[in-house]
This record gives structure tokens, sequence and C-alpha cells, in this order.
């Protein structure tokens, strides 16, 4: 700041404010007019007490406490004391030298020697070890008061340094093995850490993949304005893409596909323009389905025959006549899940969640399996039902009245006994 020109100057006696320039520098303050200036030594400018720039301090390193330090002094003091006495053959100093040096060297090395404890030697082998060296002090102690150690009529031990010798050796034998199964203990979790790297990989790359399809069908199935576009040229491609990826993917990710092909109908069948084969709005927003006559944009077939879903979420999928035999659905979530003229011959669905799950439309009473020459009738239920024959029904959850009516009627001998509530009462319809 510079002072205004009319304002009034401070006593310059009683000033201590000093002008700085733009550069940092101190300028002369220039002497106020009838004022006699002394012939005397200039004061040295006050240095300003904004910083100009930054010092930054190195990194402190970790310094030795008080108690540390008596330490290594002590231990110092120890070892000269030792040697002083083997010097001049004083075994008292020497002795206790030596015992003072190994003493504060332990009383300092116990903090370092947990932390390496704690850290390097893991959980499992901590009391593997301590029982190793428990096993060889053992050992030792009663090869030390046996009675082949002592002299003839006294109770004196006599030392076998040839046997101590044999021991010693015997000893480092087994620390090489004990060496040998660390370093294959180390090897087999670096093989535990690089099989979960992989598989962690393999996840990422599969997600890639199924995102790949998801946009891939997508375009194949909308046009520029949004509107469905299932030529059958664009449906055969959609499905070859889905049998293609279905086969080269894990359990999760043919959940996730399944998923999505329902949530965005495209396995549902849908009303058809007779003429165009167009799939037909249901004026609601949506497209209106056709279970009699209606066409699917993708049609599963035999894609999930044999296919291993077990623990898989397929809540409120369309597996309606999808052909699932010998498949694995074991512990899967298949709540709301439309498995009308599904086959499950020979499935496994042993503990999977059924609450609410489409087996037939219709009453239980009058609904039976899907027939290959005889047509659905989805009023009566009449050929509608799953295809449930050798089905393994063990433990499924919430299983309904109508639902254990129908599988108990259709499932065969060999299946009803695995129903939960058991089939008392209920006919065997299917006759074996």
């Amino acid at each position: 700041m510079t002072p205004e020109p009319n304002s009034a100057q401070p006593n310059p006696g009683e000033s201590n404010v000093t002008v700085e320039s733009p550069n940092g520098a101190i300028p002369p303050a220039p002497p106020e007019p009838a004022t006699i200036v002394a012939a005397a030594e200039p004061e040295k400018p006050q240095p300003s007490t904004t910083p100009t720039r930054k010092v930054f301090a190195s990194p402190s390193q970790p310094t030795q406490t008080t108690a540390e330090m008596s330490g290594s002094v002590l231990t110092l003091g120890s070892i000269v004391a030792m040697i002083v006495g083997l010097a001049n053959d004083n075994i008292l100093l020497g002795l206790i030298g030596a015992i003072g040096a190994i003493g504060i060297s332990l009383r300092l090395m116990w903090p370092s020697w947990g932390k390496i404890w704690s850290q390097v030697i893991p959980p499992t082998w901590r009391t593997l070890i301590v029982a190793c060296f428990g096993l060889l002090a053992g050992i030792v102690g009663l090869l030390m008061l046996s009675g082949t150690n002592t002299e003839p009529g006294s109770r004196n031990i006599q030392i076998n340094w040839d046997a101590i010798g044999a021991l010693g050796e015997l000893i480092g034998a087994l620390g090489q093995i004990l060496i040998a199964i660390l370093g294959v203990y180390v090897a087999w979790r670096q093989y535990v850490i690089s099989k979960d790297l992989t598989i962690q990989q393999n996840r990422i790359t599969q997600q890639q993949t199924i995102d790949a399809y998801f946009q891939g069908v997508s375009d194949l199935a909308l046009d520029e304005q949004g509107f469905l576009e299932d030529w059958p040229q664009e449906r055969a491609i959609a499905e070859g893409r889905t049998a293609a990826i279905m086969s080269s993917v894990d359990a999760e990710g043919k959940a996730k596909i399944l998923r999505f092909l329902s949530q965005s109908r495209l396995v549902t069948p849908l009303k058809r323009d007779r003429l165009l084969g167009r799939a037909i709005l249901d004026g609601d927003g949506g497209y209106a389905e056709d279970r009699d006559h209606g066409i699917r944009v993708i049609d599963l077939n035999v894609m999930l025959a044999g296919a291993d879903l077990a623990s898989s979420d397929l809540r409120w999928t369309d597996l309606s006549e999808a052909n699932l035999v010998r498949a694995n659905l074991s512990k899967c979530d298949l709540v709301k899940a439309n498995l009308a003229r599904a086959v499950l011959y020979d499935a496994n669905l042993a503990r999977a969640d059924l609450r609410a799950a489409k087996l037939f439309y219709g009453k239980a009473e009058t609904a039976s399996p899907r027939s290959r020459t005889e047509f659905a009738n989805y009023e009566t239920g009449e050929y509608t039902g799953a295809v449930v024959e050798r089905a393994d029904f063990t433990a499924v959850k919430r299983l309904s009245d109508e639902q254990r009516y129908y599988c108990c009627a259709w499932c065969g001998s060999k299946s009803r006994e695995t129903i939960p509530g058991g089939c008392e009462g209920i006919p065997n319809k299917l006759g074996r």
C-alpha cells in the first residue's frame, strides 16, 4: 500500500511500519519536509514477517528413545566388562559382563522380535514351531536325565558329548526339513494368490463379454427409433449369439443373461401381425403376449440342457418351454419364475426356492405336462405343465399346496419320495 497524498504522516520516531515494494525490497523512506535528518547510521530494515518462499523439511526419521539409548550404552559397557574380565582372568567380572550383555540384548530385541513373530510367522505355524522346540527340549532333557548318563553308583550326570553332537546333527536336519516345509508353504500361498488373481481376471473378462453380448443383441432387436426389430435373420443371429455365449460362461453369467432376456421380454412369446410378423402392442405401453401362437425373439430351445445353474438368482425369469434336461438348479432362487412347459426331466431342484413359481397354467387337478402331439390349453391347464419326471425335489423351499399336488401327480414314483410334505393321498397320474 502507498499512503495517500493528503493523508497525515505518522511520527517517524514512533512508527515501525515499513513499506515493501512488489519485488520484496524495502525502498528508502523519503525525508519529510521541514525535518532535519541526522547523519547517523541508518537503521537496519526489519525483515518482512511474510515468508516469500516455503522451505520443505525432510521427512523426520524415527529417533532412539532414552531407554533404547541407555540400553545400548549398558550393552557396550557389559561387553567391555566381559573383555576386561577375560583379559585379567577375572571370572566374576567376565560372568557379570556376559550375563549383563545377554540380558540387556534380549530386553532390547524383544519388542522387535514380537513384531517379526506376528508379521512373518503365519498364525497356523506359531503353535507348531513352539511345539517343535518343546519336543526337542524334552527329548534332550530325557536323554540327559536318563540312567545311561549317570555314573554307576552315583547320581551325578555324565555328559556324553558324542550323543550331544549326534543330537545337534539331528536338530540341524530337522531345521532343514522345517525350512523346506516353510518354502513349500510360501510356494503354496503364492499359488493360491495367483489363482485368486486369475479368477478375478476371468470374472472381469466374462463381464466384458456379457456386456458386449447385451449391446449386440440390443442393436439387433432395436431400430433407430427404439422400436423392436426382429426379422427372421436378426432373430437367428441373436439366437446364435446366445447359444455361443451360454456355453462359455459360468452359472453366474448364465443367470445374468437369462435375467436380461426375461426382463427385456426377448424370450417371451409375443403376439404377431399375421401379415408382416411384427410384434403387436398391447395398448398399455408394452408388447402383447400370445402363449398359443406367439413367437419369441430368442428361443432358448436346448441351450440350457445339462447346464449348471446351481445357487443362481433366477427370480422372475421366463424359462417356459426351455429344455432343462439334467440341469443343476439346486439352491436356485426361482421365486416367480415361469417354468410352464419346461422340460425338467432328471433335473436337480434340491433346496431351490419355488415360491410362486409357475409350473403350469389353470388348476393343479386338471393341469398336465406338455406333449409333443397335443396343443396346450391355457384355460384348463392341459399340456401346459412342466415335465417333472425323475426330478429331485429334496428340501425344496416354500412349495405351495398346488405345486406339491402337481409335482406328486406327475413326477413319478422315484421323485415322489423327495417332495417335502410327502404325497400321501395324491394319485400318481404318471403311472410309473
